[in-house]
């Protein structure tokens, strides 16, 4: 029955067309591959803290450190020889500089701004961003100003905006806004432009969810046990799909260079809509959720760590991410140099 099968003409059917001839090697899998993953594709986070030769392991992110400056300088140095174009940094601030209203966050020598300036000048191509943001900085958790119980949207567009100009003062070229305020990219916007920061990137966090996702990162910054109720009135809803268009629509007009999905796995459908909506430079955020239950299954041996580490980041790509924020991506950067 088979070899009678065989011998009948099926026009772009089988056996005319065989699917299984652009997989015969590894050569012929490269070159009809659709999508690619570099180490240029990948912005390695790292967390910051005070002190010199300091390394803190991260209990909730296994293989993860919270660094000094000094080795922030030898990790960006890490970074750039891999291949890895940007790093993105998130401080552990001394819960004594913490306070109702964030000023540690506007600070010009605080440990974000040092960490910025010592990067800079060892590596001044690398591309330094930062988290234009509250919570690391405020006692309440949050990454806006409170008034009572409510996070205000308006005063807390000041306090950004003060954030924002430290940064870029201190040699940040590519400002992440992520605090979810209503108006804050035309307002930053504005307010570099008006100091002469014009060529300053803004990679908005557009699209970021009220996310469970997020718990290792607010261990990692000091902020979960500061955190006072929680974000969902300024983070979006998990339920909303066409809600994430319109932030990220506002954002591009506001002026928004990039724009950001948050988190990403969970969120894949998200990273879709939004670049066939726009086509812009679109990332997503491996965020540390997703981090730490991966290495937690490669620390179990349920899943192979390079396969996974790698097919996990090649899912972004194919979803139409030009990039994504990894904590992998030292690690998959030194598996694409091999």
């Amino acid at each position: 029955m088979f070899g009678e099968y065989t011998t009948m003409a099926y026009p772009g059917r089988f056996p005319t067309v065989r699917m299984r001839r652009n997989r015969t090697n590894a050569s012929i899998r490269a070159m009809v591959a659709e999508n690619h993953l570099t180490p240029a594709d990948l912005i390695w986070p790292i967390f910051v803290i005070d002190g010199d030769d300091c390394r803190e392991p991260v209990s909730a992110m296994p293989g993860v450190n919270r660094i000094s400056v000094d080795l922030a300088v030898k990790a960006a140095k890490e970074a750039e020889a891999l291949g890895i174009p940007a790093i993105a940094l998130f401080p552990n601030t001394d819960p004594a500089l913490r306070d109702e209203k964030g000023s540690e966050a506007y600070n010009p020598d605080n440990l974000v701004c040092r960490a910025t300036r010592a990067i800079r000048e060892a590596c001044p191509d690398m591309v330094i961003v930062c988290d234009v943001a509250l919570d690391p900085y405020t006692s309440h958790g949050h990454d806006g100003l409170m008034s009572g119980n409510e996070i205000v949207n308006d005063a807390t567009l000041e306090a950004l905006i003060r954030q924002s100009l430290v940064q870029v003062a201190a040699g940040c070229d590519t400002l992440a806004p992520s605090d979810m305020m209503d108006g804050r990219i035309g307002a930053i916007r504005q307010a570099l432009d008006d100091a002469g920061y014009q060529n300053t990137r803004i990679l908005s966090y557009a699209a970021k969810y009220a996310s469970c996702f997020y718990g290792p990162f607010r261990e990692a910054v000091g902020s979960s046990g500061a955190l006072k109720g929680d974000k969902r009135t300024y983070q979006m809803d998990p339920a909303n799909s066409d809600e994430a268009l319109r932030e990220v629509e506002l954002d591009l007009a506001e002026g928004a260079d990039m724009i950001m999905v948050k988190p990403g796995m969970p969120y894949l459908d998200i990273v879709r809509r939004v670049k066939e909506s726009f086509a812009v430079p679109t990332f997503a955020y491996q965020v540390s959720g997703e981090y730490s239950m991966l290495a937690t299954a490669f620390e179990l041996g349920r899943l192979d760590r390079d396969r996974g580490i790698l097919e996990s980041l090649m899912c972004f790509k194919r979803a139409g991410a030009d990039g994504v924020l990894s904590y992998f991506a030292v690690d998959a950067a030194k598996l694409l140099n091999e």
